[in-house]
C-alpha cells in the first residue's frame, strides 16, 4: 500500500502542477492512478486527499482532450468504488456529476470519452447518489437522451447509426439498466411500460453488441417486472419470442463467426429465460471464496464493476466492503488468525457509520421496493 501511495501521490502532482505538463504525461499518470486502484484498496490514504485527487479529475475532464477525458472518467468511477457508498463517496459524485453527464450528451466530445462517461455516471450513481433520489432521477434521463437516440422514429423505423454510436448506445443502456435495479416498484412499472415495446424493435439493429445490450436489458426489465407482480407478462410477449428465436439461431453468413456465436449463446440465454424463468447460473471464484450470478440483476451488477475494475474486479471482491455487501459476502475473511487483530480500520468504520450506505444496500436486495414512488 505505501508504495501505491506513492504513486497516487505522484499521479495528483503530475495532473495538478505549477508548470503544465504533456496530454502524453496526464494520460499516463491518469493510466497509473487507474492502475493502482484496481488492483489495490486505498481507502485509508485516499480518504485525505479525496478532494485532490477530484480536482485532478475534473480538471483532466472540462480540459483534456478525448483519450485523456475517457481514461479520467474510468479512474472517476474507481474512485467511487474506492471510497465506498458513504458521505465521502457522495460527496466526490456531487462535483463529478455534472462535469460526466455534460461530456456524455455532447455530440461533440469524442465518442470514447462519451463512452466512459456514461460507464462513470452508472457505476458512480449507483454507489452514490444521494437518499432522495434526486441525483439518480438526473443521471437516469441523461442515460436516456444517449440510448433513445437508437429507437424507431414514427414510421418505427431504426436510424442510421454514426460511428461509434451503438458502442455509446451499449454503453449508456447498460449504465441506465444498472440504475433500474435502484428504483422502487411503482418507478419500474413506468419504465416497463416506456421501454419495452422500444427496446424490442431496437433487436433489429445492425450492429451485434448493441443487439446483445438490448437483449440483456429487456431480460433485467422482464425479471423486474416478475419481481413485482409474478403475473407479469409482456403484452406482445409472442412477437417478441419469436424475435428471440430468430437471433438464437443466426446463421446469416455476413456476420463475422464469432459475432454469430456470441449473439447465439447470449440470446438462448435470454429466451429461456422470457419463456420458462431459466438462468444459466454462474459461479465467479476468488481467493477460497466465490458468488453465484443467478439472476439477470446480480450479472448486470457484476458485469458493470467488471467494466470498471477489469482484472482488479477479483481482488476488490475478496478485500473491498462494498461490493462485499453488495453481492452480501459479508467482512472480508481473515485466514491467518495471527494478523487478526482487535481494531476495525478506518473504512470499517466509514462503512458501520454511514447511515445512507446501509440504506443504500436496502435498494440493492432481490426483494423489489413496493412503496409509494418517491421518485
Amino acid at each position: 500500500k505505501p508504495a501505491l501511495g506513492r504513486v497516487v501521490s505522484r499521479c495528483t502532482d503530475v495532473a495538478l502542477p505549477p508548470v503544465p505538463l504533456s496530454a502524453k504525461t496526464r494520460r499516463a499518470a491518469l493510466d497509473s492512478l487507474g492502475g493502482a486502484f484496481s488492483s489495490k484498496l486505498l481507502y485509508d490514504f485516499l480518504i485525505e486527499r479525496r478532494l485532490t485527487v477530484s480536482d485532478c479529475l475534473e480538471r483532466s475532464l472540462r480540459k483534456g482532450g478525448g483519450e485523456e477525458q475517457a481514461a479520467a472518467a474510468t479512474v472517476c468511477a474507481q474512485l467511487c468504488v474506492q471510497l465506498g457508498g458513504g458521505d465521502e463517496g457522495e460527496e466526490g459524485f456531487k462535483i463529478l456529476r455534472p462535469v460526466l453527464s455534460a461530456i456524455m450528451i455532447d455530440g461533440c466530445a469524442s465518442v470514447a470519452a462519451r463512452q466512459s462517461c456514461a460507464r462513470a455516471l452508472g457505476m458512480c450513481c449507483y454507489i452514490s447518489a444521494a437518499e432522495d433520489g434526486e441525483d439518480l432521477v438526473k443521471s437516469m434521463s441523461h442515460l436516456e437522451s444517449v440510448f433513445t437516440m437508437s429507437y424507431p422514429n414514427r414510421e418505427g423505423t431504426l436510424p442510421t447509426p454514426n460511428a461509434g454510436a451503438p458502442g455509446l448506445h451499449s454503453a449508456a443502456l447498460h449504465a441506465w439498466a444498472l440504475l433500474v435495479t435502484l428504483c422502487p416498484a411503482s418507478r419500474i412499472t413506468v419504465l416497463l411500460d416506456l421501454h419495452l415495446p422500444k427496446l424490442q424493435a431496437c433487436l433489429e439493429s445492425s450492429d451485434v453488441n448493441y443487439r446483445i445490450a438490448v437483449g440483456e436489458t429487456i431480460a433485467l426489465l422482464v425479471e423486474l417486472g416478475r419481481d413485482i407482480d409474478r403475473e407479469f407478462e409482456f403484452e406482445d410477449s409472442d412477437t417478441l419470442c419469436e424475435c428471440l428465436k430468430g437471433l438464437a439461431t443466426d446463421g446469416n453468413k455476413h456476420r463475422a463467426k464469432n459475432d454469430r456465436r456470441k449473439q447465439r449463446s447470449i440470446f438462448r440465454e435470454v429466451l429461456h429465460y422470457i419463456e420458462n424463468e431459466d438462468f444459466s447460473e454462474e459461479k465467479i471464484r476468488f481467493g477460497v471464496e466465490g458468488i453465484y450470478i443467478d439472476s439477470w440483476m446480480r450479472r448486470r451488477v457484476y458485469d458493470a464493476f467488471k467494466e470498471v475494475l477489469e482484472s482488479g474486479v477479483r481482488h476488490h471482491l475478496q478485500f473491498n466492503p462494498l461490493l462485499r455487501d453488495i453481492f452480501g459476502l459479508g467482512p472480508p475473511l481473515i485466514l491467518d488468525s495471527s494478523v487478526k487483530s482487535s481494531k476495525i480500520s478506518r473504512f470499517e468504520k466509514h462503512l458501520f457509520n454511514s447511515a445512507a450506505f446501509k440504506a443504500r444496500t436496502k435498494l440493492r436486495n432481490k426483494v423489489r421496493d413496493k412503496r409509494a414512488d418517491v421518485m
